[in-house]
C-alpha cells in the first residue's frame, strides 16, 4: 500500500496552472517519468509548461484547426515559435474523443458512442477526460511510448488544473489506457 498526496482545488480556476505544473513536474521525477504531456489551446499554458519541463520529453497539444471557426489556429503564434524554441513538441491533431463523431451530432442531433465515452469520462472533470484524450493523440502520433507512464496535464476551462499519471494506449487499443495516479484535480465542475 501506498499513501500519497493529492492536491484538491475547490473549484477549476486559471490561477491553479503553476501549482498544477509544479506539482506535475515533482511527482514526474519522483517517479522517473520523462514523458510528458500537455494541453494548451492559445500557447500560455504551453509556454509555461516549457518553462518548468526542460530537459523532459515535452509534447504540447493543440486544438486542431478549424476547432472553433474553419481555417483558424487558436494557439497565439509568438507562444508556438516559444514553444518551438523550447524543444518541446507541437501536435496538432484531431481530438481523439470527438473527431468526425461531433460533426455527426452537430448535423444529425445524435451521439455516437465516443461522444458518449467522453462525455461519462467528464462525470471525473473535464481535465481528467481532455488528459486521457491528449496521451492517446500524442501515442498515436508516435511522440509518447505505450509501453511506459506518462505524466497529462489539462485544464477546465483556462490554464491547468488537473495532472494525472497514466500509462498511454494507442486509440485503436483505447481501452489498454490506465490512470494510476490522480496528482492534482478540482473538486468541482465550475
Amino acid at each position: 500500500m501506498k499513501v500519497e498526496k493529492i492536491i484538491y482545488f475547490d473549484s477549476p480556476e486559471e490561477a491553479d496552472t503553476e501549482v498544477t505544473l509544479e506539482a506535475a513536474k515533482e511527482r514526474a521525477k519522483t517517479l522517473n517519468i520523462r514523458d510528458i504531456v500537455v494541453a494548451s489551446t492559445t500557447g500560455a499554458t504551453g509556454v509555461k509548461a516549457c518553462r518548468i519541463f526542460q530537459g523532459f520529453n515535452l509534447v504540447i497539444v493543440r486544438q486542431h484547426t478549424g476547432f472553433k471557426q474553419p481555417n483558424v489556429q487558436e494557439m497565439r503564434p509568438e507562444y508556438e515559435s516559444e514553444i518551438l524554441k523550447s524543444g518541446a513538441k507541437l501536435l496538432t491533431a484531431t481530438h481523439a474523443l470527438s473527431g468526425v463523431e461531433r460533426s455527426i451530432r452537430r448535423r444529425l442531433n445524435t451521439y455516437g458512442p465516443v461522444e458518449i465515452l467522453a462525455e461519462a469520462l467528464r462525470m471525473l472533470g473535464q481535465g481528467l477526460k481532455v488528459c486521457i484524450e491528449i496521451a492517446v493523440m500524442a501515442a498515436d502520433a508516435g511522440l509518447i511510448s505505450v509501453d511506459q507512464d506518462c505524466v497529462a496535464i489539462a485544464g477546465t476551462n483556462k490554464g491547468a488544473d488537473t495532472a494525472v499519471v497514466l500509462r498511454p494506449a494507442n486509440s485503436n487499443n483505447f481501452f489498454d489506457l490506465f490512470v494510476r495516479e490522480i496528482i492534482v484535480k478540482p473538486r468541482s465542475r465550475v
